[in-house]
């Protein structure tokens, strides 16, 4: 190939600037690349230095002069860097620079080859954001103990939540194997180096088990281990996400004893009614003659008595039973609720006077209509009724009421005994829960009433909601609200 072929390759290159400086740095030949790149004719730059390319911070700094310095030295410098056009744009280019020696040594000047990678350094820029954004938010989880292994296991990250979940900061941790997170017994059995084994065998290993904080203390994690592999598909470590779910497996552990409770007290339900029965039954027949004597009179009326609380005592458990395990069958039908009222008022009415209790009513004049069981509304109003009476000292005040609110009804039992502790008030429809800072309201019993009360409420659509300021004498009130529906074309 001749001088002339060589020259007519270079002039015709259209996607490189390639042209020629003297020794000291002026333009001696200019290509069509370089006419495209940077917008000059071949008339307009010729003979000019070549620092006309720079931004005044580079000319400023002498960036020009020493790449010039630095091909003289080395034979070949290369550079990126902003560059200007002739409008004055900037475009971010990729350049050579060569230094030019004749068969003599002598210097001739220098070659220079600028590209254009605009485009290739946007999309470097994206990708650095990117990934800055991306290393910043986990960096920035709290929840979560984000970090990364070597190959070997060694830690070689650690991000906020990694050093709140597990206690130790980025200068302590780094560089030291992930098992010593590990409980001792998970150490014998070599558990870290099997998850790395899994997790490199399947692509993805986890797992939930005890681990250690740096004070020692123990806490439930969830684990999920990840290789990681780069673009030639040669594996350079590990990505391990860690959660404490301590508070949930707390959770979950008493979501299953609260089954298992419930299923005990179904059982004990069903063991207790069988006795009962036959002690019913005899109770009855005691009830037929005429006592023999005062003593034996008052002691069939105790056994009466007791008899009552009993079964009614096993019905409550039972009816906690199906309403958790979902058998409880609701025959929902339109229900006047003052008959209701009435109903469950009634069937307390001699327990009201044995302990010299005023009872007022306030009923809304016009029907009440809700959807509903009726048999266990009345039972959701008698268990209230029968809270208030064993809380209500003798000679004390029970209010029933029952009103409208636009679309729902409020039905409210209220008394004027002890009350209850307002920071007790979210606790009075668990099972069992008794306010026991206030002695004068535990009188014995299973505490299952109220619980059986909210539940079936819920049963029904409603809501329930009990108010007390603590304070003696001023009792406690319990609200019912129910959806009201239109009373049924029978209705009268």
């Amino acid at each position: 190939m001749t001088d002339a072929d060589y020259r007519l390759m270079v002039e015709s290159v259209r996607d490189y600037a390639i042209f020629m400086l003297d020794p000291d740095g002026c333009i001696r030949s200019w290509n069509a690349g370089a006419q495209r790149l940077k917008g000059y004719e071949p008339a307009d730059v010729t003979g000019r230095h070549f620092r006309l390319f720079y931004p005044p911070e580079q000319m400023t700094s002498g960036v020009p002069e020493r790449m010039l310095h630095e091909a003289l030295t080395h034979g070949r410098v290369e550079d990126e860097g902003w560059r200007l056009r002739k409008d004055g744009t900037r475009f971010w280019a990729s350049v050579v620079v060569t230094a030019l020696f004749d068969e003599k040594g002598v210097h001739r000047g220098f070659t220079k080859v600028t590209r254009d990678v605009t485009e290739r350094r946007e999309h470097e820029e994206l990708l650095r954001q990117s990934e800055e954004r991306f290393r910043l938010m986990v960096e920035g989880v709290r929840d979560y103990a984000i970090f990364m292994l070597d190959t070997q296991g060694r830690i070689a990250s650690w991000n906020l939540g990694a050093q709140i979940n597990k206690g130790y900061t980025a200068e302590e941790i780094l560089g030291r194997h992930f098992s010593i997170f590990y409980p001792q017994e998970q150490l014998d059995r070599g558990w870290p180096e099997y998850e790395l084994e899994m997790a490199l065998r399947d692509g993805r290993f986890e797992d939930e088990g005890w681990r250690l904080r740096k004070d020692g203390s123990r806490f439930w994690a969830h684990v999920v281990i990840t290789p990681l592999y780069d673009g030639q598909g040669d594996h350079y470590g590990y990505a391990k996400v860690t959660r404490d779910m301590s508070s949930q497996r707390r959770i979950d552990t008493l979501e299953q004893q609260e089954r298992h409770l419930h299923q005990f007290l179904a059982m004990l339900g069903h063991e207790l009614r069988n006795p009962l029965a036959p002690i019913a039954n005899a109770v009855t027949i005691m009830n037929m003659g005429e006592p023999p004597n005062e003593a034996m009179r008052q002691t069939r009326e105790i056994l009466g008595r007791q008899v009552t609380h009993l079964c009614r005592l096993v019905d409550d458990l039972l009816d906690v039973g199906r309403i958790v395990s979902g058998k409880v069958h609701l025959d929902m039908q339109p229900v006047a609720l003052q008959p209701v009222v009435h109903e469950a008022v009634e069937a307390h009415a001699p327990a009201i006077a044995s302990r010299a209790h005023t009872l007022s009513l306030e009923l809304d004049d016009t029907p009440v209509w809700v959807s509903g069981d009726r048999v266990r509304l009345v039972q959701v109003l008698s268990n209230l009724l029968h809270n208030a009476v064993k809380f209500t000292p003798d000679g004390g005040r029970i209010a029933v009421g029952l009103r409208r609110t636009g679309d729902a009804v409020e039905l409210s039992v209220a008394d004027n005994g002890p009350g209850i502790a307002p920071e007790n008030l979210q606790y009075v429809f668990k099972l069992f829960a008794q306010d026991e800072h206030n002695p004068s309201r535990v009188h014995g019993g299973l505490g299952i009433g109220l619980s059986l009360v909210h539940q079936m409420v819920h049963q029904h659509g409603g809501s329930i909601g009990a108010f007390s300021t603590g304070e003696p004498g001023r009792g406690v009130e319990f609200v019912i609200t129910l959806p009201t529906v239109p009373p049924p074309v029978d209705a009268g």
